[in-house]
């Protein structure tokens, strides 16, 4: 079986490494031979231009396509991939377009394998332990009142007056400001139509506790049943969400103000001219540390008072190994290339796996790849 490998950008390369050095055989495709060349050239020469036409020249049953490439190209590499037997794996969130492709993947015998990077991927990882421990616990009963969180941000080392700074280009970060969220609220639904009008403070629970900005992002409501929540349970709050520096929307007011107010070319023009500004403004310097803190908790309360309370916290900065970043969406990414190689996944369309022994043994590694990782369990009112 052959991993295609497509993309050798700046979050892909620990995993490609990793799968090469493990003895999988991969052949690397990239837009440009040189710069995958510079990148894992040291390991393989099976490195070539990419194009969808050749890659499905060469791809055979079982194979493996995987898509660090934009979104653009996941549907039509997945299709490819059902077509030819073969299976799919991509870190990016699963499209309707994608979602779509369930049952002629099921009918194939392949898997469609997405949000296995970081976020999405990790914090989904960390939700399925811990619903999973709840469940498993003598504080569980169906109509204890849960509240579920998760926040994740990539945040510099070293803060800057910003608060913030870009490994790769701004424009993505600044269409994101954009974008609406839904999430759960005080037994409610929360429309949000700007981060900026939901940003509270958390206190992560860190070896030394800080505080950060949060704010929903995307929507959250399908992820309770990704999550196996149950219909049934009443859920208080349910949120996955940005973590920023404290400062942060103070040090972006100005720039909240005007990206309120574009719209149409011209809008989308000067994104691009704020963009650009932003990254020579504050584009990380060559081995400036970069550091990812991700919190997934859920908290269980009944009367009242809480009966169960955990939360998954991880803690990751960029080293010798290269960018925090790069390392946990990456590595996640070659997880799922082997658990597919192995049959551990069956076929179909499917986010972050939820099998306990997967589970078990992806967080194991991430363990490798974080400075702390860690299940906090706080004390509660429970007495059992």
């Amino acid at each position: 079986m052959t991993i295609h490998w497509c993309g050798t950008g700046l979050s892909a390369i620990p995993g490609l490494r990793r799968l090469i050095e493990g003895g999988h055989k991969v052949t690397v495709w990239n837009r440009t031979i040189d710069k995958a060349l510079a990148e894992v050239g040291d390991l393989t020469d099976d490195i070539r231009a990419f194009d969808i036409d050749a890659l499905g020249v060469m791809l055979g049953k079982g194979d493996v396509i995987v898509s660090m490439l934009p979104g653009d190209w996941h549907v039509p590499l997945a299709e490819l991939a059902i077509a030819k037997g073969a299976n799919f794996v991509s870190s990016s969130y699963i499209a309707p377009e994608m979602r779509a492709l369930d049952e002629k993947a099921r009918e194939a015998g392949v898997a469609l394998i997405n949000e296995v990077g970081l976020d999405p991927g990790i914090d989904h990882l960390m939700a399925h332990a811990l619903v999973a421990d709840y469940r498993a616990s003598d504080a569980f009963d169906p109509q204890n009142h849960l509240s579920f969180i998760s926040y994740c941000g990539g945040i510099p080392k070293n803060p800057n007056p910003f608060r913030y700074k870009f490994s790769w280009s701004p424009l993505g970060v600044l269409k994101a400001l954009r974008s609406p969220s839904k999430s759960v609220r005080d037994y409610a639904p929360l429309d949000v139509a700007r981060p900026w009008d939901a940003i509270t403070s958390y206190i992560a629970p860190l070896p030394t506790p800080e505080s950060f900005e949060v704010y929903p992002n995307r929507d959250s409501l399908p992820f309770m049943a990704e999550y196996q929540f149950e219909d049934h349970w009443p859920i208080k709050e349910f949120v996955r969400g940005t973590l920023r520096l404290n400062g942060w929307a103070d040090a972006w007011s100005d720039v909240f103000t005007e990206i309120e107010t574009l719209s149409g070319p011209e809008g989308d023009a000067r994104l691009k001219e704020m963009s650009d500004q932003f990254w020579d403004e504050n584009a990380y310097d060559e081995g400036e540390p970069d550091r990812v803190v991700l919190c997934v908790g859920l908290k269980a309360e009944k009367d009242g008072s809480e009966v169960w309370h955990k939360t998954y916290v991880m803690d990751a900065w960029g080293d010798e190994r290269g960018t925090a970043m790069a390392r946990l969406v990456s590595i996640p990414v070659s997880l799922a290339v082997e658990s597919v190689l192995n049959r551990e996944i069956p076929a179909g369309v499917h986010a972050a796996p939820s099998d306990p022994k997967l589970v078990q043994s992806w967080m194991s590694e991430v363990d490798k790849l974080a400075q702390h990782l860690q299940v906090v369990t706080h004390s509660t009112d429970a007495v059992f």
